[in-house]
C-alpha cells in the first residue's frame, strides 16, 4: 500500500491519526506513565486512547486554519511512533490565543533517535512557509530536559518562564519566521 503523507522527511511520514488503526500505537505514547510524566496523567486503557484520537481528529478536521495534531510514522516499520502538533496555544481558561505552538510526544522506545527534531523541523517549515506564521512557540515543563534540548536543536530562543498558557508555569521558547515582517 502506498502511503499518502501530509509531510515527509527522510525517515518519517506525518499523517492524520486514524483512530481505528492507530489505537495500539497511540496507547504506547498516551498510556505510558513515563512518556506522559511532564504532560498529564496517562490514559488508563485503549478505549480512552481511541476516544482521545477520535476527539482530536474531529477537532482539527473541522478547522480551516491548517493546524493539527498528526501521527509521526516511522517509514521502515509503518508504525505510528509519536505525535507532532502545530496548534493555537490555549490561555488559562482553555480559549485559543493568537499564539501558535509546536509540540511533540514520542514513544519511549523511540527517544534519543532525533525523531522529534526531524518531525518538528518539517512542521516549523510548514508553519512558516505555508501558514505564514510570524512566530512559533514551544512551551515545555522546565524539568523536561529532553524537550528543552529539542527546542535548542531547532534554534528556538528561550524566553523565560510563563504562566500565560495551560494554567501552569512553563518554559517558553520562540522561533521567528525570517521571511515575515515583524512589528517593531
Amino acid at each position: 500500500m502506498v502511503q499518502q503523507w501530509l509531510f515527509e522527511t527522510e525517515r518519517l511520514g506525518i499523517r492524520h491519526w486514524q483512530p481505528d488503526r492507530d489505537t495500539d500505537s497511540a496507547f504506547a505514547i498516551y498510556g505510558d506513565r513515563e512518556v506522559m510524566h511532564f504532560i498529564r496523567e496517562p490514559d488508563p486503557d485503549h478505549r480512552a486512547v481511541q476516544k482521545r484520537l477520535e476527539e482530536m481528529t474531529h477537532k482539527y478536521q473541522g478547522r480551516n486554519n491548517g493546524t493539527g495534531c498528526w501521527a509521526i510514522v516511522e517509514k521502515t516499520t509503518q508504525v505510528a511512533i509519536g505525535s507532532i502538533l502545530l496548534v493555537q496555544l490555549p490561555d488559562n481558561q482553555g480559549q485559543a490565543t493568537e499564539d501558535y505552538e509546536i509540540g511533540w510526544h514520542l514513544r519511549g522506545d523511540r527517544w534519543g533517535k532525533g525523531y522529534a527534531t526531524e518531525a518538528a523541523k518539517e512542521i516549523l517549515n510548514y508553519g512558516f512557509q505555508s501558514l505564514q506564521l510570524p512566530i512559533i512557540y514551544a512551551v515545555v515543563n522546565p524539568d523536561n530536559l529532553a524537550s528543552v534540548r529539542v527546542t535548542q536543536r531547532l534554534g528556538m530562543i528561550p524566553m523565560g518562564l510563563t504562566q500565560k498558557y495551560y494554567g501552569v508555569e512553563l518554559a517558553l521558547f520562540g522561533l521567528e519566521n525570517e521571511k515575515c515582517d515583524h512589528p517593531s
